[in-house]
């Protein structure tokens, strides 16, 4: 079973899943890839630490408190290469921005692999399941543009503006 909630941020409403103690999806309403790979019946629910959790984090980061994710029990639900993808987009930090190139080449390397298409960065990490919490916002083209952002670019344009992002 699902459990979800739903948190209205600045930019939109926000579904949260969870399954147990383990959040698996932080949706912008509309967005592409909109809940995608859930199957199971979800519901309501009020009562669940991991969202409570989730919202607490978003309360503060909205409001300019706090911006580095802790103590979540995360789960991102894609194949391997796209759960890698997701871990370096993470690791641009607040304030920062990293290229799809940047990424593939650093994959590349870390697989001993020749290259790795930036690209297929951009399509993995298009698919983040846990948006903002995950902050797939951060990740731009080798030429500083906003390009692709499944919530629409409009809301990555103002997450990096909230950030006060560096765009290199």
């Amino acid at each position: 079973m699902l459990y979800v909630r739903y948190y209205d941020s600045p930019i939109g409403k926000i579904t949260l899943g969870a399954r147990e103690d383990v959040l698996v999806g932080a949706w912008f309403e509309g967005q592409k890839y909109y809940m995608d790979k859930i199957i199971e019946d979800f519901e309501e629910k009020k009562d669940l630490p991991v969202l409570d959790q989730a919202e607490y984090w978003l309360n503060r980061y909205f409001a300019g408190q706090d911006r580095i994710r802790k103590n979540f029990l995360l789960h991102l639900q894609e194949v391997i290469s796209e759960k890698k993808y997701g871990r370096l987009s993470q690791k641009s930090h607040n304030g920062c921005t990293i290229t799809y190139g940047k990424i593939a080449k650093i994959l590349a390397v870390k697989r001993g692999a020749k290259s790795i298409s930036p690209q297929a960065v951009g399509g993995a990490v298009g698919h983040n399941p846990i948006s903002v919490i995950i902050p797939c916002h951060r990740v731009i083209g080798s030429d500083g543009s906003l390009t692709g952002y499944a919530g629409g670019l409009e809301k990555k344009e103002w997450l990096l503006a909230h950030e006060e992002a560096h765009i290199r």
